[in-house]
């Protein structure tokens, strides 16, 4: 079976599985750069997880990227990938494709599927007009933990999801209506409020074929140009990032370097030149666009609001703030807003304002206030910031003394690759597909070298 398509730049991966016997619901945690400011939650996973195999066990939760012992940290996890290996925990299903349909509390049916892309063809920079492409900016200094923890790794276990527009639902909603040719490899609950997933083997030509020829088709140029009403001079954007950019980001730093120590043979079928991704469909019903919202630590919030009022200012952007009792009551008042007026919310010490924008310089709301934010956190440096999925908890953090928390609003996902197509890469942190306990359980691995 053929396993490389080099037009469209993908592989069919050899995947590594947890054997039947494993605690499945133990095994499968959520992506690691999740409850970054609720290292209670990473507590209760690693109680309920204990000494049995488990991805807790080979990935790095970034609530514990400042502690002082990570350099250890990142030891185990290269130990624990190699016992896991060497003990037959994990089993390779060979070159296949791995169907996932997950149910949570708040989506009775998302549908993905599990294949790799060739880094060779995926640029993060902010022009990018590569078939794999970066939709928000990349931050390169979040790159360096990340490479070191995967630079020696010999599995990769990513949280990387990756966006295709198939309006007609042609590659992965039309392997569902022959599901019961396809092995049923798992079906299990998941821990922490994750909800329930079933994932199937997708192995057989035919099944391949099929969904590589509807994948091309949606790279057709012409197709591509029609859809999108743009000039010729646009590439084809097939593969968006929707999740898990710096993750993409530094296996590709590290193809890159690792490239340059081989030949022209061995760069062609190395490992690491691919990255294992979850393709989403953006036209998936149950796939919901979140917002996500700020909160910035070890400030003064009164002192914060005055700088925000003066940077708009000197943008020629008037600002205007109303005041309100409780999130209930904010966001009862919240506009939408249009071209020349934006709105977000802002809350501190019992505090709940909205905040409206005239005449931004940014076309989404989140620009404006991310652009203040990194002004601000430049000349601030005893400030941090963390970005937050739901309204509640980012409440929770904001009422605190010394913290402010900003409440955004969301983009339309229709408007998502167009968005990306013309204006080019969004602010980051634009989005989030779904909210914390939703977000990619690891279990599927590869291996990278």
């Amino acid at each position: 079976m053929q396993t490389v398509f080099p037009n469209i730049w993908i592989k069919i991966p050899e995947i590594y599985l947890p054997k039947q016997w494993v605690d499945l619901k133990k095994r499968a945690v959520v992506a690691c750069d999740q409850y970054t400011s609720q290292p209670e939650y990473w507590k209760q996973v690693q109680d309920f997880v204990g000494q049995d195999p488990s991805t807790y066990n080979i990935i790095f939760p970034e609530v514990y990227l400042e502690e002082e012992w990570k350099h250890k940290r990142i030891e185990n996890i290269q130990k624990n990938m190699n016992n896991y290996l060497q003990e037959g925990i994990l089993e390779n299903q060979w070159n296949c494709c791995i169907l996932i349909e997950r149910k949570t509390s708040h989506t009775a049916s998302r549908k993905w599927l599990v294949i790799a892309l060739d880094l060779e063809k995926y640029d993060y920079s902010v022009w990018s007009q590569t078939l794999i492409r970066a939709t928000e900016w990349t931050i390169l200094d979040r790159l360096p933990p990340r490479i070191e923890i995967r630079n020696d790794a010999p599995l990769e276990s990513p949280h990387i999801m990756v966006l295709i527009d198939d309006p007609e639902k042609t590659v992965i909603e039309t392997l569902y209506t022959k599901i019961e040719k396809y092995t049923k490899l798992y079906d299990t609950d998941l821990m922490m409020n994750g909800g329930h997933i079933t994932w199937y083997k997708i192995a057989d030509e035919e099944s391949i074929q099929s969904i590589i020829k509807n994948i091309e088709k949606l790279a057709n140029k012409e197709t591509f140009l029609q859809k999108y009403k743009v000039e010729e001079n646009k590439w084809v954007l097939l593969f968006a990032m929707g999740d898990g950019n710096h993750s993409l980001a530094t296996a590709k730093a590290i193809w890159e370097e690792k490239k340059q120590t081989l030949n022209e043979t061995e760069k062609q079928e190395h490992p690491a030149r691919f990255a294992l991704v979850e393709l989403v469909n953006i036209h998936d019903n149950w796939l919901v666009f979140e917002p996500i919202h700020r909160v910035v630590f070890n400030i003064q919030a009164e002192s914060l609001q005055e700088d925000m009022i003066t940077y708009f200012a000197k943008l020629w952007s008037e600002v205007e703030l109303k005041s309100y009792t409780s999130l209930e009551e904010m966001k009862k008042h919240l506009q939408a807003s249009d071209t020349n007026h934006h709105n977000f919310c802002m809350i501190y010490t019992g505090r709940y304002i909205i905040v409206s924008i005239k005449n931004p310089k940014f076309n989404l709301e989140v620009g404006n206030v991310q652009a203040f934010l990194d002004d601000y956190l430049n000349k601030h440096t005893q400030a941090k910031i963390d970005y937050i999925h739901g309204e509640n908890v980012t409440e929770q953090l904001a009422i605190k003394e010394w913290n402010i928390g900003f409440i955004l609003p969301i983009m339309d996902k229709k408007e998502f690759f167009p968005t990306v197509i013309i204006d080019w890469a969004l602010p980051r942190k634009t989005f989030s597909m779904g909210e914390s306990e939703e977000k990619r359980y690891y279990l599927e691995c590869r291996k990278i070298k």
